[in-house]
């Protein structure tokens, strides 16, 4: 079984104060949760240990094992905190500098090499996640990845003196919500949602 000790941290928690700490739904009878993430509905059935998302105009599919990851980790370890609405490089969270570097560094040129000779991009594919525009650098957006985590995307375009940049931005109390190595997994699934929405565009 995948996630075995974390299914069993979950299962030993109070339903409705989880769903609470996480913003989202819980049901009984079979014990579930509904958590939404990157704008698709997953259910998290505490009865058969399965993780699928309900995607209206798809069929229902089975959550992959890092999708699992992230909901369980997030039901887990969220609190019931409001957002500080203050804007933060993921170094500065307590073991972030250490942490988000070599292979763990954020895949910021991962977005740069995406949308950085065409930063309108973001835009169009805005709807798709239900996310926000905000008024950084040449174009960005804040996602809500899941209920309590906003992600905001910026990128610059290449000019005479610099070449295209991008950054990933976290509200300050992301580090309250999740594990540092959770975080990164999430960054990692929206960057390729994002890719998979653009070359769906094109």
């Amino acid at each position: 079984m995948a996630h075995e000790g974390l299914w069993e941290q979950l299962e030993k928690l109070n339903g409705a104060e989880t769903a609470r700490r996480a913003k989202c739904q819980y049901l009984s009878n079979p014990d579930r949760y509904i958590v939404v993430m990157l704008n698709t509905e997953y259910i998290i059935n505490l009865s058969n240990r399965q993780i699928f998302s309900t995607k209206p105009e798809i069929q229902e599919r089975a959550a992959d094992f890092l999708e699992q990851l992230c909901l369980l980790a997030y039901l887990i370890n969220a609190k019931e905190l409001p957002l500080a609405n203050k804007l933060v490089k993921a170094q500065t969270f307590p073991g972030g500098q250490f942490f988000f570097r070599g292979q763990h560094k954020l895949p910021t040129v991962k977005l740069k090499n995406i949308f950085g000779s065409n930063p309108e991009v973001l835009y169009e594919i805005l709807p798709q996640f239900e996310a926000k525009k905000c008024e950084y650098g040449d174009a960005s957006i804040e996602i809500n990845v899941l209920p309590r985590i906003p992600l905001t995307i910026v990128i610059w375009k290449s000019d005479e003196e610099f070449g295209a940049r991008a950054s990933i931005l976290f509200d300050k109390t992301t580090a309250y919500q999740i594990p540092l190595d959770a975080l990164l997994i999430i960054v990692n699934l929206t960057i390729k949602a994002l890719e998979k929405a653009v070359n769906v565009t094109k």
